[in-house]
C-alpha cells in the first residue's frame, strides 16, 4: 500500500471512522484517564482516537484491531509506546480475563464500535465484567436507549436487562452521522457502563434464560412466555400477575422468577 494512502474500508466490518476533533476532545473528557489506568481500546480504526491517547502515558494501553491493513498501519506508532500493544484479533473471541490479570488491574475499555458487532460484543465484555472498571462505547443511539431505557418505556428490553445487575448505564450524549467517514444512515451517542460492585442482586444462573424467554415475542404476557420453563404458580408466588407484560418488570423480577427455576432444578 503506497505511503500515506489510507486502507480501504471494509463493509463487513461495519465501519465509520470517527474522525471530528470536537467529539474526540468530549470522549476523552468523560472518560478522564488517569496514570494508573489500564486502557483497551477496541477497533482504533485509522487512529483518531489512539494517537490523541497515546501523548499520555498510562499504566498500559492495549488496541484490539481486527482489519489486517489498519493493523498494520497502527503498529508502527503503537511501537514506539513501551507501555502500548496492538493485538490483531477478533475482539468477540479476545481474552480480557486474561489481559486484566497480565496487566495487574481491571481494565477500561473504549471505542467506536462497529454496529453490526455491538450487542454481542456488550454480551462477551458482560461474560468477564469481573475483568472490566468502565466502558466508554460509541453505539447506535437506538442501541444506547435500550440500554438505558426503564421498566415500562417503548425501549426497555432484553438488552438492558442483561447488562442492568452488573453495569450501570449513562447515556452521555449524542452524535451525528457527519462525525463519521463515512457517514452512517443513523445517529450515534457515547454510553458509560460502570462495573457495579457489587452487582444489584446475586445473578441466578438461569437469569439469562428466563429474560431471553420473557422477551421472545413482544406481545406476550408472562404466563405465555415463560409456560414452558415456570408454572403460573410459581409466578404468582413471586409476587407477579401472570397477565402482565414482560416488559413491566424490573430486573430484580426476571431474577426472582430465576430463583425459583433454580429450586425447581432447571
Amino acid at each position: 500500500m503506497p505511503a500515506g494512502s489510507r486502507p480501504p474500508r471494509r463493509k463487513r466490518f461495519g465501519q465509520h471512522f470517527l474522525h471530528e476533533p470536537r467529539i474526540i476532545a468530549r470522549i476523552l473528557a468523560a472518560l478522564a484517564p488517569g496514570p494508573a489506568d489500564h486502557l483497551v481500546e477496541v477497533g482504533p480504526g485509522r487512529g483518531a482516537l489512539t494517537l490523541a491517547l497515546l501523548h499520555e502515558r498510562w499504566a498500559s494501553f492495549d488496541a484490539l484491531e481486527i482489519d489486517r491493513d489498519l493493523a498494520a498501519r497502527l503498529a508502527p506508532e503503537l511501537g514506539r509506546h513501551a507501555h502500548a500493544r496492538l493485538h490483531e484479533t477478533d475482539a468477540l473471541r479476545f481474552d480480557f480475563d486474561a489481559l486484566a490479570a497480565a496487566r495487574g488491574g481491571p481494565l477500561r475499555v473504549l471505542g467506536n464500535l462497529p454496529y453490526n458487532i455491538s450487542t454481542p460484543l456488550l454480551f462477551h465484555l458482560l461474560g468477564q465484567a469481573a475483568a472490566l472498571r468502565d466502558l466508554h462505547v460509541m453505539l447506535q443511539r437506538e442501541v444506547v436507549a435500550r440500554i438505558c431505557a426503564a421498566p415500562g418505556s417503548e425501549h426497555y428490553g432484553r438488552l438492558g436487562v442483561m447488562l442492568a445487575p452488573c453495569f450501570r448505564a449513562e447515556w452521555l450524549f449524542d452524535v451525528g452521522p457527519g462525525a463519521f467517514q463515512p457517514p452512517p444512515r443513523v445517529w450515534s451517542a457515547l454510553l458509560r457502563l460502570t462495573v457495579r460492585d457489587p452487582p444489584l442482586f446475586a445473578v441466578s444462573p438461569h437469569y439469562g434464560r428466563v429474560v431471553a424467554a420473557a422477551f421472545s415475542g413482544r406481545r406476550k404476557t408472562l404466563r405465555n412466555a415463560l409456560r414452558a420453563l415456570l408454572p403460573e404458580a410459581a409466578l404468582r408466588e413471586a409476587g407477579l400477575e401472570p397477565g402482565m407484560r414482560p416488559e413491566r418488570l424490573a430486573p430484580a423480577d426476571f431474577n426472582l422468577l430465576a430463583l425459583r427455576l433454580d429450586r425447581a432444578g432447571g
